[in-house]
This record gives C-alpha cells, structure tokens and sequence, in this order.
C-alpha cells in the first residue's frame, strides 16, 4: 500500500473527482489545512483518512500528512483537480524497483492549465536549481514519490510554499538519485491559491527564494 498525501485548502469542488479516481493500493491521506468549504467532511464521507493541520502553509500540510502517513512509500499530489490520480504509479513504480530515491511528474499541460508566467518562472528556477545542485530537472512537479523514511531523515524544514524546492535541493545533497517523468496536466478546478493570486504568486516567490538561500 502506498499512501497519497494530498494538502487541501477548500477543494470540496475537486475532491470526488480525484479521490474516485484514486488506483488500488494507493490510500489517498487528506490534510485539510483549514478549509471552510467543507473539505474535510467531503473526504471522511467518501472514506478518505483525513487528518486537520491547523498551521498554514503548504509545507505544513505536506509535513502533516508525512508525519501521519505508516506506508514505507509515500506519493504527494495537489487535489485541484490538476493531476489525475491514475497517473501515480508512472511515479510510484520507479520507487518502488528501487531505480530512483525521488521522482517528479514532469507537468505536460493542456492548453489553459498552466499559466505562461508560472512556466517561465518554473523554468528559471530549474536553470538555477541544476547550477546549484547539479540535478537536471525541467519541473518543480506537484506530483511526487519517495519512501517516508528517507524524507523524514531529510530533515525538512520549510513549512510555506518552499518546501517543494527545499526536498529536491536537500535530497540533491544526499546524493538521492532524482528524476522525472512526464505527466498530463489539467485545468484545475477552482481558483489557485498560488497562480490565481497576486498574493499567492508573491508569497510563494519569496518562500522559493528563501529555500534557495
């Protein structure tokens, strides 16, 4: 059994779709991180496990359901809508034969799914992530894997919106062998947090450059 630990922040609209579509073996973990939509009743009564992080923030959330999770493997997705849950084993399975310690679903978008200033600020960062690190990734991808252990013993520190950089960076330096593999994209679901926002796109710019530092 692998557990799938999706972060949500009032995703009660997206929710059924991604968690109908969730593979055998794969056990989704909902961290609601103080949604007011209802998100988390929506979970529990499609039979979700559900855990409540009262602390903001992206890495929190993220942090919390790692620290909840019992699978030796584990998977991270958003729960917009944005990724298809019948894709996680393209990213699972290369953890799971033990050929790479972290893998990322490269984003492959439909058209609208992924805003232009958001692709070319992704691609800038992976220009200095693969300067900094040596890691040759194109995308800083949502959809992710790798054994729980190995992550807690990362020692993640990032509790905001750079903690995605922060584990690819720090796994880098562990000698991790990384890598990606290509995924579809979608249009989300709702309005982001990140992108749909002046405010969201700031915040998580500083919180990148911070993980940078």
């Amino acid at each position: 059994m692998i557990d799938v630990i999706l972060p949500v922040l009032d995703e009660a609209e997206a929710i059924p779709w991604v968690l109908e579509r969730m593979p055998a073996d794969y056990a989704p973990l909902v961290v609601d991180n103080g949604s007011s939509d209802g998100s988390a009743a929506v979970a529990e009564r499609l039979g979700a496990r559900v855990v409540r992080e009262p602390q903001r923030g992206f890495g929190a959330a993220c942090f919390a359901g790692l620290s909840a999770a019992s699978a030796d493997v584990v998977c991270f997705m958003d729960c917009d809508g944005s990724l298809d849950p019948a894709d996680l084993p393209l990213v699972a399975d290369r953890v799971l034969a033990g050929r790479s310690d972290l893998v990322l679903g490269e984003r492959h978008a439909e058209p609208g799914a992924w805003p232009a200033p958001a692709r070319l600020a992704n691609r800038a960062l992976m220009l200095e992530v693969r300067r900094r690190s040596g890691v040759s990734l194109r995308d800083l991808g949502p959809m992710r894997c790798a054994r729980r252990a190995g992550l807690l013993d990362l020692g993640l520190r990032d509790r905001r919106y750079g903690w995605p950089l922060e584990m690819v960076l720090r796994a880098a330096a562990a000698r991790w062998r990384v890598e990606e593999v290509p995924v579809p994209y979608h249009p989300r679901t709702g309005k982001s947090k990140v992108t749909g926002t002046i405010r969201g796109t700031l915040r998580a710019a500083r919180d990148m450059a911070r993980a940078l530092r």
